[in-house]
């Protein structure tokens, strides 16, 4: 039984007084009115309607249930309708994960912005490194980087997630800059302990641009960190050369504390090109106020990311 197309018919029958006026305001047949009351009277065990000339009249059964169904469809209307405003108008508490490096840097920089055009979303941040689970934690949006697992979740991408070979001007000058990738087999490698080897893949475009090539680079070097932070202040302080993203060494590059060395080449961990991803439980309809933050960071981030900008970080340059 329709419990609710049941309980429906049951309120329009006790005002109308009448299963075939019921069927007619609610677009059905009549013995479809017919059997959810008797379906409604089996599941209560008790007697809805008494049946006269006159029409349908409720028993004291029935009476009392109309005052409480009517109360619950009110409920159910004003729940229906709360929610539906919320798709309308993005409003309410907002909880977001973000990874800890990439969070302080990219994101709570825009959160001012965010809080400012959206001044009906209460928002409350998670900056962790670890993998939530979404819906056990109760988290709207994550913010994830590299290659996604397959899962249920829906995810939007929002920029290319690049990582490339850099050093600091003190560690080229000791040890040379290398000029192929074969050349990395010769130098101090800043290697990051979460990877599952030691190795560093890296592509480049053909001259025609219609193919990549590949080649593996074998690690060695005497520190690891499981941390991007850290591997960044290692490189800084000239302890060997690293596999950075984009997003972290870019104002390093730029003001000259680290070099980019094999500029038409780019880095990988695997073979998947990772990127940087929104990611949200999978739904019908996108409440508001999770489409309202990632429209919102998808906008301001663009492709390529703002923190691409500039010829430290462009290949051509």
């Amino acid at each position: 039984m329709d419990y609710f197309a049941a309980v429906r018919a049951f309120v329009h029958a006790a005002e109308l007084r009448s299963f075939s006026r019921t069927a007619d305001e609610m677009s059905i047949k009549t013995s479809t009115v017919s059997r959810y009351i008797s379906d409604l009277e089996k599941d209560l065990g008790i007697a809805l309607f008494n049946r006269s000339t006159r029409g349908l009249v409720l028993t004291e059964g029935g009476r009392v249930f109309r005052e409480h169904a009517l109360v619950a469809l009110q409920a159910l209307e004003d729940a229906r309708e709360l929610t539906s405003s919320l798709n309308q108008r993005p409003q309410g508490l907002l909880r977001v994960t973000v990874p800890v490096a990439f969070g302080h840097r990219h994101v709570v920089p825009h959160l001012a912005s965010f809080m400012q055009k959206y001044p009906d979303i209460d928002l409350d941040l998670v900056v962790t490194d670890a993998t939530l689970k979404l819906i056990e934690a109760g988290i709207d949006v994550a913010i994830r980087i590299g290659v996604l697992p397959d899962s249920q979740l829906m995810a939007k991408r929002l920029a290319s997630h690049r990582r490339i070979v850099c050093g600091s001007p003190e560690y080229f000058e000791r040890q040379g800059k290398p000029v192929t990738p074969e050349d990395l087999v010769g130098h101090d490698s800043l290697r990051l302990s979460l990877l599952p080897d030691d190795k560093w893949l890296l592509t480049r475009q053909s001259k025609t641009h219609d193919t990549q090539e590949q080649t593996i680079v074998e690690l060695k070097g005497r520190l690891r960190a499981d941390d991007s932070e850290a591997v960044l202040e290692l490189a800084l302080a000239g302890c060997g050369v690293a596999l950075l993203p984009t997003w972290l060494a870019g104002p390093a590059l730029r003001d000259g504390r680290l070099i980019r060395v094999l500029p038409e080449w780019e880095a990988r961990t695997g073979r998947d090109e990772p990127a940087i991803w929104a990611v949200y439980p999978p739904k019908k309809i996108v409440s508001s106020k999770v489409r309202a933050f990632v429209d919102f960071y998808a906008e301001v981030v663009s492709e390529p990311p703002y923190w691409d900008d500039g010829p430290t970080l462009d290949p051509a340059a």
